[in-house]
């Protein structure tokens, strides 16, 4: 006999058949088509999945993957994304149960699991589905600003990211990396990125800031607006600074042809992560790591980020720990 599903305990109740553990035990349903290999879900259930700004790459790729989880099983996963100001927000409402699954930066992550951070010393019980694509720091100035390196944003008016999210936190640390201090040398303005392009487009910024993987669909539209009034500004020499706060970072370089009239740019990047709670039951962290990495060049079509997404590094997930669901998952696609 299968088990019933042991859901997300410490989560808010999404409704009645939902989540088990919540209101007690519920029968066991036959398998969800897609299952197999310990990967049948026993009850139906709703996720909501937590991405970012709707003009970013989370917002694009959740939708898709939330579709493809809902088709996957037959509806027994309904599956589907929301709007949110990403990562350190995204991770807080997985422990309030606002969301199931998240995206994340592997830098804020990382800060959850330690306790340390935006987080305060509260350790965050999450896990994770697996390593997915490389978001890219895009430092995005006017040609008109005279910005030609970080350490340029002094005095300027610069939109460092929604509040909370994973974007701010980069921000803040390319700023301190470059002799900055966030809050005293620059005319922070904590923006999501449809409001940053919109402060760019009418002079309200000198720069903005936004973490993502390329392209994003809103700053495609920014550089084809302003046609040669904005360029990216490296971040490469903030590396070796960042790299003390969280060995993670890295640096990669933004093709020229990402966008309309840039050119090839060095900027640091950091790997993202799809976050579960710790205590998820494991046969639906296995459906849904099972369907994000079978369905990759589905999710290639929908945005070209998705090609990072990659059996060869799922498990690259430290110090965040791998949800055993999601392991077990990965051992039967022949993961490394």
């Amino acid at each position: 006999m299968r088990p019933t599903v042991r859901f997300l305990a410490p989560l808010v109740l999404l409704t009645a058949a939902v989540l088990a553990g919540c209101g007690g035990r519920q029968d066991v349903a036959a398998p969800a088509p897609g299952g197999g290999a310990g990967c049948e879900v026993a009850a139906d259930t709703r996720l909501s999945i937590a991405t970012g700004n709707t003009g970013g790459v989370y917002y694009v790729l959740g939708g898709r993957f939330g579709e493809l989880i809902t088709a996957d099983t037959g509806g027994r996963l309904k599956a589907t994304a929301a709007e949110t100001g990403a990562s350190v927000q995204n991770i807080q409402q997985l422990g309030t149960g606002t969301h199931q699954v998240a995206f994340s930066l592997a830098d804020s992550a990382a800060d959850a699991v330690n306790g340390t951070g935006a987080f305060n010393g509260t350790k965050q019980p999450i896990a994770a589905l697996g390593r997915i694509y490389p978001n890219y720091t895009q430092l995005v100035a006017r040609v008109d600003s005279g910005i030609t390196s970080a350490a340029d944003l002094r005095g300027k008016r610069v939109s460092t990211g929604s509040p909370k999210s994973g974007t701010e936190v980069i921000a803040q640390r390319v700023l301190t990396a470059a002799g900055l201090d966030p809050a005293r040398d620059v005319v922070a303005q904590r923006l999501d990125i449809a409001s940053s392009i919109d402060g760019m487009k009418v002079g309200a910024l000198d720069a903005m800031f936004f973490s993502g993987g390329l392209p994003t669909p809103n700053i495609t539209d920014l550089f084809t607006s302003m046609n040669g009034r904005v360029k990216l500004i490296d971040t490469a020499a903030q590396l070796d600074a960042m790299r003390q706060v969280n060995p993670v970072y890295q640096v990669a370089t933004i093709a020229g042809s990402t966008y309309p009239g840039a050119v090839d740019t060095p900027t640091v990047v950091v790997p993202n992560l799809l976050l579960v709670p710790a205590d998820m039951d494991p046969a639906v962290a296995c459906v849904l790591t099972r369907s994000l990495y079978q369905h990759r060049d589905d999710l290639v079509k929908t945005n070209p980020a998705a090609r990072d997404i990659q059996l060869d590094t799922a498990r690259d997930t430290a110090p965040v720990p791998l949800h055993p669901g999601a392991a077990r998952a990965l051992d039967t696609l022949g993961a490394k």
